[in-house]
């Protein structure tokens, strides 16, 4: 198999940011739709996007794709898909579903039926009745999007946001995929500050100092592909080669998380010591009224509370506008703050200079963004 199809979804709203990430990978032939981008690249591709998508929730290996009106059409053209050449003898092969605007509406008889072509498939390359399915995870999807099944399998286990480094969090933790996303969506680089005054359990610190020492996310973590043979060990030891030779460990950074309270900070710090990163980021129990910085032309970007709780909303109002008022001091800095909160500019005192709709989980949210002015050029 030189080339695969691979799927990598995506948040609502995060789409040309996982294929500017794909392109960035050096694969061109790049398809964006509504929560996915599809490419085709060759067979290393899928460590490599498992290792280093940022922004992308999970990369699918594309089997087939279809028309299936009928159950009878489902288990016939999901049969003569090969999943012989991908799926071996031992493997545990359990399918999930989806369906959205198609005949096929019931998820539970689609899986069933795609269950049964596949078991039928395997048996007649594998010349077995039973299989066991106590080896290598080949989960299996069924999505039918307008009558359009396409059959993919996970090649990423846990989704993409599980880096490896947080195993403890606050109530309502930003996922790092967003986290990557909120900072890519900045002019941030690493020669300049960056700092996060409602920093939680530390995630949007953490992912800056991922980014800014070029760290891939999956360095730390496994993937359900790590156990597939037909991969093959050395395409994933090259990859993670690749992860080591283009890792900037000497990269200095000024990184700084601050929160208000105290239990956020330490679970931040152990979160940043976890990650590797405890030298490197600092943290500060601190109101954001009170937030300053010696630095100059830096980007503060920030998930603050939104007051979507009954009893909250004037709390975090008036939090706002002493916001506006201690950021709008840092004048050479760049401010980008995500809520839900339609008046934040209002209450902020200053008109974003640019805001784009985004998903934290199932709320939808605006991400305000208020650029400082460019930090001059550095003489050669």
């Amino acid at each position: 198999m030189d080339k695969v199809t691979l799927i990598a979804t995506a948040t609502m709203g995060l789409e040309s940011i996982v294929a500017r990430e794909i392109k960035d990978l050096g694969y061109e032939d790049i398809e964006v739709e509504n929560g996915k981008v599809t490419f085709t690249a060759s067979m290393d591709a899928i460590p490599r996007a498992n290792l280093w998508l940022r922004t992308s929730d999970r990369v699918k290996l594309k089997v087939g794709e279809f028309k299936a009106f009928t159950f009878d059409e489902l288990f016939e053209k999901t049969k003569a898909l090969p999943w012989a050449d991908l799926i071996p003898a031992n493997a545990e092969f359990p399918v999930i579903g989806r369906s959205v605007k198609s005949t096929l509406f019931s998820v539970s008889d689609c899986q069933a039926i795609v269950k049964k072509a596949v078991v039928e498939s395997l048996k007649k390359k594998h010349n077995i009745n039973w299989f066991d399915e106590d080896g290598p995870l080949y989960r299996i999807e069924v999505a039918l999007h307008k009558d359009v099944a396409t059959l993919t399998i996970d090649t990423s286990g846990e989704g993409l946001h599980k880096r490896g480094y947080r195993y403890l969090h606050n109530e309502a933790p930003l996922k790092e995929t967003l986290a990557a996303a909120l900072i890519k969506l900045t002019t941030w680089n690493p020669d300049r500050p960056f700092a996060d005054p409602f920093c939680g359990s530390g995630t949007l610190p953490i992912e800056a100092a991922m980014i800014g020492q070029n760290l891939a996310p999956g360095f730390n973590r496994e993937f359900a592909s790590d156990e597939w043979d037909w991969l093959g060990r050395d395409v994933w030891d090259k990859a993670r080669q690749e992860v080591e030779d283009l890792a900037r460990y000497d990269q200095k950074l000024d990184i700084l998380g601050s929160d208000i309270d105290h239990r956020s900070v330490e679970l931040a710090q152990n979160n940043a010591k976890e990650a590797g990163f405890a030298d490197l980021i600092t943290f500060k129990q601190m109101q954001v009224r009170d937030f300053s910085h010696k630095g100059s032309y830096g980007i503060i970007i920030g998930n603050p509370p939104y007051g979507e709780r009954i009893g909250e909303r004037d709390e975090v109002e008036f939090m706002y506008k002493q916001m506006g008022e201690a950021l709008r001091k840092h004048d050479s800095w760049s401010v980008y703050m995500l809520t839900s909160n339609e008046n934040f500019e209002e209450l902020y005192g200053k008109k974003a200079s640019k805001k784009r709709k985004l998903y934290n989980g199932n709320l939808k949210t605006d991400y305000y963004q208020y650029f400082g002015p460019r930090p001059p050029k550095k003489a050669d």
